[in-house]
């Protein structure tokens, strides 16, 4: 299983769904796990709607430590392929902010690693995620709660 049609990036842009979803396909592959993880409408503790994520990110080292991530996750698991997309700029509620696809051989394996790097990328990729309120304020998230 090869890693040179993995595809990891940072994207002001957003997520194509459908086109990361056909890069993810791979002929030895049985599975393909998708996580997509989306801003979700709440409110704050002042009864104030969430309006968006800004996400910054050190692109240099975010690419480099997504790439780390997507290494190790070769060491424990066979993959295919792995496609690693995360935005950064404003997210509106209901707009992709993170994707994440996994091909392997079968089921279980394609779960495990795809949450292994949502769960990692959360808390050890330098990409940072603000909350922009509907009265005017924002709170940064911290990455153990986030």
């Amino acid at each position: 299983m090869s890693t040179t049609e993995d595809f990891i990036s940072l994207s002001t842009q957003p997520i194509d769904v459908a086109a990361a979803i056909a890069l993810a396909g791979d002929s030895s592959a049985g599975a393909i796990d998708i996580f997509l993880g989306v801003t979700r409408s709440e409110l704050n503790s002042n009864r104030k709607r969430l309006l968006a994520l800004d996400y910054e990110a050190y692109t240099e080292m975010a690419l480099h430590q997504m790439n780390s991530l997507a290494n190790e996750a070769r060491q424990r698991w066979m993959i295919g392929k792995i496609i690693l997309i995360h935005r950064t700029g404003r997210v509106e509620v209901g707009q992709p902010s993170v994707l994440i696809a996994v091909s392997t051989p079968h089921r279980a394996e394609s779960f495990d690693a795809c949450r292994f790097l949502i769960d990692s990328i959360k808390s050890q990729a330098t990409i940072w995620k603000r909350e922009i309120w509907e009265d005017g304020n924002s709170t940064w998230v911290h990455p153990e709660k986030a």
